[in-house]
């Protein structure tokens, strides 16, 4: 069909000559895609302020060749204004957009659980939940494991052997044993495992009582963590305020 209608997550935007807009959307059941919004940049435009980033609508496309287009849409939940309010919930919100933009790249391939990720932690994050750089860090090891890239951080990730282990190593997979054990690995402290197997997990009783110092060691591994396994840089990470 030419016309169809989903729901979508607003990953970014980009100019288009003097009026338009093109507009990168994570659906619930097309995936990513790209379309042009006609004419959003104008003040007389219907829905211009509808199509900001995190922002979820529900949009009607038409089909092209190279790009769709945005015939219709509808504000379900306006976490870009809200989000967009305070810096270090716009940053956080960026690196969670920016990791979705990149795990589900192949355009109009289904990618149903990492939508609903993203939706819940946008959620989480505009009614403020959980401490920003939690639910940063909770939807950055859910989504690498829906991509198929799920961290040990108790067992050893190379042999299996029962854990927990005192070692962390980012290309064997996580969690390591003494024999295992790469030359370079970290020796997080033991409560930091315990956060980040509460982080993968939804445990927020654990993880929200952890200590500071846990969080930002927790912090670090899972950022080299996504970046290792995305074989790239994610930009927006250096905005991100820890602590």
């Amino acid at each position: 069909m030419k016309l169809y209608r989903d729901e979508a997550v607003v990953l970014r935007t980009h100019k288009l000559g003097e009026a338009d807009r093109i507009i990168t959307l994570l659906t619930r059941e097309h995936g990513q895609v790209r379309a042009v919004a006609k004419g959003v940049r104008r003040t007389s435009s219907k829905f211009g302020a509808r199509l900001e980033p995190f922002g979820i609508v529900d949009v009607q496309l038409y089909t092209g060749r190279t790009l769709d287009t945005v015939t219709q849409v509808d504000t379900m939940a306006p976490y870009g204004r809200l989000l967009g309010a305070d810096y270090s919930l716009y940053t956080t919100a960026t690196v969670m957009v920016e990791t979705a933009g990149r795990l589900t790249e192949v355009e109009k391939e289904p990618a149903p659980q990492q939508y609903l990720l993203l939706l819940g932690a946008l959620h989480a994050l505009a009614t403020r939940r959980h401490a920003a750089t939690l639910v940063l860090d909770s939807y950055l090891l859910r989504a690498l494991a829906v991509a198929g890239w799920a961290p040990s951080f108790r067992d050893c990730a190379v042999c299996g052997a029962t854990g927990p282990q005192r070692a962390f190593n980012v290309v064997a997979g996580g969690a390591v044993c003494d024999t295992c054990r790469p030359p370079g690995s970290a020796a997080p402290a033991p409560e930091t495992f315990v956060l980040l197997g509460a982080l993968l997990s939804g445990d927020w009783a654990e993880a929200d009582g952890a200590d500071p110092r846990h969080r930002t060691e927790s912090s670090g591994l899972v950022a080299a963590y996504l970046q290792w396994h995305l074989e790239r840089r994610v930009r927006s990470l250096a905005m991100v305020e820890r602590g």
